[in-house]
Formats: structure tokens, C-alpha cells, sequence
């Protein structure tokens, strides 16, 4: 008796594609399978060895118009079987309808949302103007630099003439459905501290662990101060501050050596509001501030803020907020906390929307136990069978003629 959209969900949530070893091959048979049963035009782009893009195309009726691009990721981040009540890649369903899967809210739910949906207008003969894409990327837990980094700059990506983009975001533990229009810019520093060498039985002077302490001092004055504002203002989200954690220290040799050499990382979130080069030179005196020998590298650096427009006079956010009014969603705008392939959509001048129609939901994304119910996951599918034929019968734009 259960509903043939759950059933093909509970499907892909089995595909193991966990990170480091991530079944790709599995993941984009199924998607494809799916697809040709659709109807559905499929392309397969390799972007770097064993990291391949699968597109499926429903062509529209007038294919010079600038299309809808959905887009998903196929990977999952990895897990701590021994605090999952249900094996993670078992997609067991409890008595409460509570599918138990790695990437039931991250995002294979997503995926075929936007299928069914399709599979839903199909059936009802439904055809629009604008042609819709459903772009299936690797590694976006990773980081997205052989996905869709590199997508982005093909000329396959080119030839989808994309107007506009959905992507994913998050669950809402309330009546409120999340939407991100901008992500924050994460920064990855690496910060490293020289000094005198010594033996551990001395009081030995300008020590790299004394300018790691000023250092780690600084960033995490910051922290706090950002923290409190967040915690001050309730108008605030986590998307409206920046974040900064330190994540990895590194150094030494032995218990009675003193090092010459010590290293800090720090995973930095800003938000498009914050001026760049400013919080640049604020990190340069900082560790200026901790003395001779104090240097910063980047292992990340995005300076991309480019957020999406959310006026009414826009025509897809009008399209995309009238159908919500008129499903009477209640939506949430937000700046996305963290990051996902949206920001390389944005950085190349397409707008793209954040949005996973999962509310009354705890957010559980890379948590233990993550789950989404089967009735939230078939009422997805109902939003996005509104929202496609809205964004896909948006009105020609004066710069299409």
C-alpha cells in the first residue's frame, strides 16, 4: 500500500554514496532509469575522472527561452552507525511513517521530489514553454570543486541557458518554510606561528605558542562577540552573522622539545553583508598583532556574494512566492548558514533559490538518525508540481526578446 514516490525514495536513500568511497555509478543508473521512463532527454558530462554530471531535460515548447534549472547532489556525508537507532542505508520506515536514512533531508529527497513532480505534470499532459533541466552533482559534501565548480564552466553547463535555479536548503522545525536567497562566504585560514626553539625545561622567550595564544585570542574574541549578537537580536538568523570555529591545531615534536613551529585552522562563514576586504585586514592585524613570524594562507577564499533577488518585480521570485501565497506557505527568507552548489550557480550570474519543502521537521542534516516522514516528503512533491509549471510559464524577459 505505500505510495510508489516513498517507495523509489527508500530506493535511492539505499544507494551507499557516502563519502570517501561514494557509489556514483549506482546513484546516476537509478536517476537515469528514472528518467527514460519519464520521457526525459539524459546527458552525462564528466567533469574530472570518476565525477560525472547526469542531466535530464524536458524540453519546452519554446526552447530560445531561459530555462528552470533543478539541481541536487547525489553524495552524502558520512556516518556513526553506532548511534543510528536503524542501519543508515537501510531506509527503514517506523510505525509514525519516519523513513531512517543518510540523505532523507540531505538531499536525495529532493531529487525525487523534483521527479515525481515531473512524472505528476506528465501524466496530466501538462507541456510549458520554458524547458526544465534536473542536474544530478558529485561531491558537494566535499566541497563541490569536482562537481559543480567545474560544471559551471563547461560549455555543457553553458548550453542549458539557465534562467533560473532551485536548490537545496533546509528543514524548518516550524509551521515556516526556509527560503535562501544568499549564502555565506566560507573562508578556510590556516594560521602559522614560528618561534624560539628550545628545550621544555625553560622559560624560552617569543615562542610560537605564545603567538598562537594571541592569536587564538583574537579569532575567538570574535567569535564571541559574533555569537552575542546573534543571541542579543532576536531579527537575527545564523545567516546574518559570521561564524568562526577553530578546528584543527597542529605541533610539536616532543613533550620536552619547545616547537618552532605551531598551526591553527579556522572555518570562517560571512555573511554577503560583511565588506571582505575589511574582515581581510582585521585577520592580517590580528595576527600582526601576535607578533614576528605570524602568517596566513588560504585554503578556501570565497569572494563571491551575489545573492538573489527576492522583489516582487522580479519575475521568477514573483512566480515562485505567488504560488507559496497561494498555497498559503508561510516562508521564512534567510541567508544560507553554511554552503551548497548554489553559490557557484550565483557566481555565474544565475539566480538560484534555496528551498527543501520540509517543514514541522527537525533539521538533521549530518546528524545521527536523519529522517524525514513520508507524509512531508509526498507534500514536497505537491509544492513542487505547483512551483514547476509557474517558473517554467514565467513570461519572455526583455533580454530574451
Amino acid at each position: 500500500s505505500e505510495d510508489p514516490s516513498v517507495t523509489l525514495f527508500r530506493e535511492y536513500l539505499r544507494i551507499d554514496t557516502v563519502h570517501p568511497k561514494p557509489d556514483y555509478d549506482a546513484a546516476i543508473r537509478l536517476l537515469e532509469r528514472v528518467g527514460t521512463d519519464l520521457g526525459l532527454a539524459c546527458q552525462k558530462v564528466e567533469v574530472c575522472q570518476g565525477r560525472v554530471v547526469l542531466i535530464l531535460t524536458w524540453q519546452g515548447t519554446n526552447p530560445r527561452l531561459r530555462s528552470v534549472l533543478l539541481n541536487s547532489h547525489t553524495d552524502v556525508v558520512p556516518v556513526f552507525e553506532e548511534h543510528w537507532t536503524y542501519p543508515p542505508f537501510e531506509a527503514v520506515k517506523d510505525s509514525q511513517g519516519n523513513i531512517y536514512a543518510r540523505g532523507a533531508q540531505d538531499m536525495k529527497c529532493v531529487s525525487i521530489q523534483y521527479l515525481e513532480a515531473i512524472r505528476r505534470l506528465k501524466a496530466e499532459g501538462k507541456c510549458f514553454a520554458r524547458t526544465i533541466h534536473l542536474t544530478f552533482v558529485p561531491d558537494e559534501e566535499v566541497g563541490g570543486h569536482k562537481g559543480m565548480e567545474m560544471f559551471v564552466q563547461r560549455p555543457e553547463f553553458r548550453a542549458l541557458n539557465v534562467g533560473f535555479a532551485l536548490d537545496e536548503g533546509l528543514a524548518s522545525p516550524s509551521d515556516t518554510f526556509s527560503v535562501f536567497y544568499g549564502e555565506k562566504s566560507p573562508w578556510w585560514i590556516k594560521v602559522k606561528c614560528v618561534g624560539s626553539p628550545g628545550h621544555g625545561s625553560r622559560f624560552i622567550s617569543n615562542t610560537a605558542a605564545e603567538k598562537m595564544h594571541k592569536v587564538i585570542n583574537s579569532f575567538l574574541a570574535f567569535r564571541e562577540s559574533e555569537k552575542q549578537r546573534l543571541k542579543s537580536d532576536s531579527s537575527l538568523t545564523l545567516g546574518d552573522v559570521t561564524s568562526l570555529n577553530l578546528t584543527m591545531l597542529e605541533g610539536g615534536v616532543s613533550f620536552n622539545v619547545v616547537p618552532s613551529e605551531m598551526a591553527a585552522s579556522f572555518d570562517i562563514r560571512i555573511p554577503p553583508t560583511v565588506d571582505l576586504k575589511a574582515f581581510e585586514e582585521q585577520v592580517a592585524a590580528w595576527c600582526r598583532g601576535a607578533g614576528d613570524g605570524v602568517t596566513y594562507e588560504f585554503h578556501q577564499k570565497c569572494m563571491d556574494q551575489h545573492v538573489t533577488s527576492t522583489e516582487e518585480s522580479d519575475p521568477w521570485w514573483k512566480a515562485f512566492s505567488g504560488v507559496c501565497r497561494d498555497m498559503k506557505l508561510q516562508l521564512k527568507l534567510e541567508i544560507f548558514p553554511a554552503a551548497t552548489d548554489s553559490r557557484y550557480i550565483r557566481a555565474v550570474r544565475h539566480p538560484a533559490i534555496g528551498f527543501s519543502p520540509m517543514n514541522r521537521t527537525p533539521v538533521l542534516l549530518h546528524d545521527h538518525n536523519e529522517f524525514l516522514n513520508e507524509q512531508v516528503f509526498l507534500r514536497g512533491i505537491d509544492i513542487y508540481a505547483h512551483l514547476l509549471p509557474a517558473l517554467a510559464s514565467v513570461p519572455p524577459l526583455p533580454a530574451e526578446g
